[in-house]
């Protein structure tokens, strides 16, 4: 997949998670196979405001390509200047978000809110591209609601005015993440522009992936959620790809220590009172489905130190070690 001049072999990428794809979580699944991520998303007025935490996202490990800085906002010529801002931390590409259905959000007519306006959308992408010289990308959802599926034609606008590619969520804002993915929204998409089409939405399984992309003509798919407490998701849906062969999921053992990892570099980036604060769900995930994992689970939310955490997870080890057993 090219974009702009970056070729994406394979297309499978890390979508843009708020609280999740920050540097911790990037390394991991690049790591594990990701070819593109995107970070965690970035209030461009908050950005502009000298917001310390705007910057923190916005943060790059050395060396870390190709990787796109996500921003959100509904005035073009604010999302402009923080698409300069961001460009100068040394992204790859800009990512706008239009699909983000969170009240907070919407309620400023940021996110998926400017599904319901087109010409505001469209001239929030032509600002963006004509200020930086790195490609500009989209995320949305396929349109507020059922009644207006707006993705399809915003798509040809957003290519018509200089987007570079397209990463359509399969379901409406009203939909949030309760309904089933549509990916019907995606091919009304790619059959509209020439640029590339990612597809997120619903990929659980590496047959999951090729069969987005063989329904849809999607250039590549977007992982989201499949990769919480799983980023081994990554290499097998490129091995599955790129051979057709299945990789056995992660063991209970290779679960926890990468939880351990996980939880010391997070700390390492963030300080202990906000890397373990943000932890605790992670920790839930890595242990999720693993042998006698509710014991520790109920635990990681009275985390308060990485000791405490590193405890937790040692023990669990200890105990998947001593039992021998497999995550399947």
């Amino acid at each position: 997949m090219q974009i702009g001049t970056m070729t994406i072999d394979p297309p499978v990428l890390l979508a843009p998670m708020a609280g999740v794809s920050n540097r911790a979580y990037r390394a991991i699944a690049r790591k594990q196979g990701a070819t593109l991520c995107i970070t965690e998303m970035v209030n461009a007025n908050a950005l502009l405001h000298k917001s310390a935490k705007s910057f923190w996202l916005m943060e790059m490990d050395p060396g870390e390509s190709p990787v796109g800085i996500q921003i959100a906002g509904s005035d073009p010529e604010l999302m402009a200047e923080a698409a300069r801002q961001a460009e100068q931390q040394g992204c790859d590409l800009i990512d706008i978000n239009m699909g983000c259905p969170a009240p907070k959000v919407v309620k400023n007519g940021d996110g998926s809110a400017l599904l319901n306006d087109a010409a505001t959308a469209v001239a929030v992408v032509r600002e963006v591209v004509s200020a930086v010289h790195i490609p500009v990308t989209v995320k949305m959802r396929a349109g507020w609601d059922h009644n207006t599926i707006t993705a399809p034609s915003l798509a040809e606008e957003f290519e018509r005015v200089g987007a570079k590619a397209i990463a359509i969520h399969a379901r409406t804002r009203d939909d949030l993440y309760v309904r089933p993915a549509n990916w019907d929204f995606i091919r009304q998409v790619k059959e509209r522009v020439s640029i590339p089409v990612i597809g997120n939405g619903d990929i659980r399984t590496p047959e999951d992936a090729v069969r987005m992309m063989e329904l849809t003509g999607a250039d590549g798919v977007m992982i989201g959620r499949a990769s919480f407490g799983d980023p081994w998701i990554f290499k097998r849906i490129t091995e599955f790809v790129r051979s057709g062969h299945h990789l056995e999921p992660p063991s209970a053992i290779e679960r926890a220590e990468m939880a351990l990892y996980h939880v010391r570099r997070m700390v390492e980036i963030k300080g202990e009172s906000v890397g373990i604060r943000e932890m605790r769900k992670q920790l839930t995930w890595y242990l999720h489905g693993t042998p006698g994992s509710s014991a520790y689970r109920n635990r990681c939310y009275a985390l308060n130190t990485l000791e405490d955490a590193e405890n937790l997870i040692n023990e669990w080890l200890d105990h998947a070690r001593n039992e021998d057993l497999s995550w399947i």
